[in-house]
């Protein structure tokens, strides 16, 4: 079978409709809208490249540049698309496009005229392509392997329709685009079958990275406070615990609720569950920074503190006690004070291991609360 232009037509129609329907039953799985507009943006590629065909057999069903336009709309979609993904709202200005287009539709189909077509038409798929490559920098977060790719591709193809746009005026030449002749219109069409192979790609990998990523950091919460569970806490704290020096020492507190069972016996596990996810959100609120925090069950919390004192220690923990003291008592009457006990742990070297750590601090708050609760013990680990 010969590439003629009919043929890498009957190709980008195959592959443009066959990445719209993976990525409208990808978007039915997760429902991340990114996702939505990308398969929307392959199918107006399918419809408008069935229209081009159409049109090369000799089924003038439509303008021929109403059928450019429609790949326009298609990278439109895409700069919208990814501009869900980054969560970054685009100006008003880009939404003028489509108006600036059904505008130029009005003018007369004139040989001058099709030719400034041409250009503008590869100056608007420039500038909305490199406007979605230049929405998928690394603003300070790293990016995955599937949105760098998308990103280097995005920007390939913008720098391809700038050339493009300045074809015609290089060249002082008019490409036929209604018989779809010279070596401009085949060059296009071959990069436009490999473009959409390629972004259809990197746009499947990007989605499937953050949704791996967010299938991670479920499994790493707690459902109810949000903050790290306990075995992501077991994960993430070897690397802390192996900064600890005599110069640098780490901490950790152990927090357990003074008379806890009392808000669950008077008013409801709904009213203790309200009270843990209270007691996070003041935890996270004071929490310093490259500090850990986690729910290790029930009414138990941990805070792994990355650089700490002895005086540190005591401010911090008197501060959440205060503020989940003050809380509780406003919140839910009961007969004894809900309050907080913790038991505090320094060490100056890196320790055996997370769980030893943890039986120090155990022990720190046992004598918190043997000592009347409502309270801080801060020992120093061997």
């Amino acid at each position: 079978m010969a590439l003629d232009p009919s043929t890498i037509l009957i190709l980008t129609t195959a592959l443009a409709a066959a990445a719209a329907l993976y990525l409208a039953v990808e978007w039915r799985s997760v429902r991340e809208e990114s996702l939505l507009f990308w398969s929307a943006g392959f199918a107006v590629i399918t419809v408008g490249s069935i229209l081009a065909l159409l049109r090369s057999h000799g089924f003038l069903l439509i303008g021929i540049w109403f059928a450019n336009g429609l790949l326009i709309a298609a990278h439109w979609l895409f700069l919208a698309g990814v501009a869900r993904f980054t969560q970054i709202r685009l100006s008003r200005a880009w939404y003028l496009i489509a108006v600036v287009w059904l505008a130029m539709l009005l003018v007369p189909n004139e040989p001058w005229w099709s030719k400034l077509m041409f250009v503008i038409q590869s100056l608007l798929i420039a500038g909305l392509t490199l406007r979605a490559s230049f929405l998928l920098r690394p603003h300070g977060v790293s990016l995955s392997v599937g949105a760098v790719q998308l990103r280097y591709v995005l920007l390939l193809h913008g720098l391809f329709y700038l050339v493009k746009a300045g074809v015609p005026v290089a060249l002082d030449a008019f490409v036929d685009l209604a018989a779809f002749r010279g070596e401009v219109i085949q060059i296009s069409l071959v990069e436009g079958t490999i473009a959409i192979m390629l972004i259809a790609l990197s746009m499947t990998g990007t989605e499937r990275h953050r949704r791996e990523e967010r299938i991670e950091q479920i499994a790493a919460r707690d459902p109810l406070t949000a903050l790290y569970n306990r075995r992501a806490l077991f994960m993430r704290a070897p690397e802390l615990l192996e900064l600890a020096s005599p110069a640098s020492p780490g901490a950790l507190l152990l927090i357990d609720i003074d008379n806890f069972k009392q808000v669950n016996d008077l008013h409801g596990h709904g009213a203790g569950d309200k009270l843990l996810v209270a007691l996070s959100e003041i935890i996270r609120s004071a929490l310093p920074q490259d500090a850990l925090a986690a729910r290790l069950g029930g009414d138990e919390f941990v805070i792994l503190l990355r650089v700490a004192s002895s005086e540190s220690i005591l401010m911090l923990a008197n501060r959440l006690r205060e503020a989940f003291g003050q809380m509780a008592q406003e919140a839910f009457a009961t007969p004894k004070a809900v309050t907080l006990s913790i038991g505090g742990t320094l060490f100056e070297r890196p320790p055996a291991g997370l769980t030893a750590l943890l039986e120090l601090g155990d022990t720190a708050l046992y004598e918190s609360k043997r000592g009347g609760r409502d309270s801080v013990r801060v020992v120093l680990a061997a």
